[in-house]
Parts: structure tokens; C-alpha cells; sequence
């Protein structure tokens, strides 16, 4: 087993410092392409959060109730890319359909769907305490 520090091929120098902190960034910012591009459900949750986010401000009543209502609406996006890195794997591995595989997708898309659950009822519980009052 290879230490994950060390490069795949030993003629290849890992990179250290900043140009590390960059090529991370140019792999995050290519996977947030690539959703975007491949993801349906990630568009529509991003155009979801392009909302929400700045709603987010006005809705909450302190930094506290803020982060909240913004965090929940991130953990989408968060367990959206992961369900789609794991899709991806799964379709990697192969096509014929296979228990396991279809058991890792349905976690998956269970993990996204209790995501907007619990997105869905802060949005509500706070929403409402500001339409309705405390």
C-alpha cells in the first residue's frame, strides 16, 4: 500500500506550499465544472442556493440563525457532489447492474434526499417564526 503523501509515479515530486493549495483549488473548481455540466440535480440545486443564499441574510435574525439557514442550503450541494462522485465510481466499475451497486446509488440519493429535508424544515421553522412570530 502506497502512503498517500507520497506520488503514484516515483519520478513525479509532490507538490508542497502554495503550488499544492492551487492545484487543489484547480481540482475543486474542475469538479464544480464538472457537476455542472454532468449534474442535473446539481444545477438546479445551485440555482436553488444562488437564491437562498442571499435569503439567507434577510431571514436570519442573527449570525447564528444565519449560518444555519446558509449551511443547510450548502450541505445540499455538499452530499450532492458526493452522491455524484459515487454514481460516478459506480458507473466507472462497470454497467451490468449489480446489488451492491445499486445499494451505494440508493444511499446516495437517500443521503441528498435527507439533505433537502432537513434544508427544507430550517428554511420552514424560520420562515415561519418570521411570518408568523415567534
Amino acid at each position: 500500500m502506497t502512503n498517500s503523501a507520497e506520488p503514484v509515479d516515483p519520478g513525479i515530486q509532490p507538490q508542497r506550499g502554495v503550488k499544492r493549495l492551487l492545484a487543489a483549488t484547480r481540482s475543486s473548481l474542475a469538479g464544480l465544472a464538472a457537476a455542472w455540466h454532468n449534474e442535473a440535480a446539481f444545477r438546479q440545486e445551485a440555482v436553488m442556493a444562488v437564491v437562498l443564499l442571499p435569503a439567507a441574510l434577510w431571514l436570519g435574525t442573527n449570525a447564528v440563525e444565519t449560518v444555519l439557514l446558509a449551511g443547510t442550503v450548502l450541505l445540499v450541494l455538499i452530499v450532492e457532489l458526493l452522491n455524484s462522485a459515487i454514481e460516478a465510481t459506480i458507473d466507472r466499475i462497470g454497467p451490468e447492474r449489480h446489488e451492491l451497486s445499486g445499494r451505494a446509488k440508493d444511499l446516495g440519493s437517500a443521503a441528498v434526499m435527507l439533505s433537502l429535508v432537513l434544508c427544507a424544515l430550517t428554511w420552514g421553522w424560520f420562515a415561519g417564526a418570521r411570518i408568523f412570530g415567534p
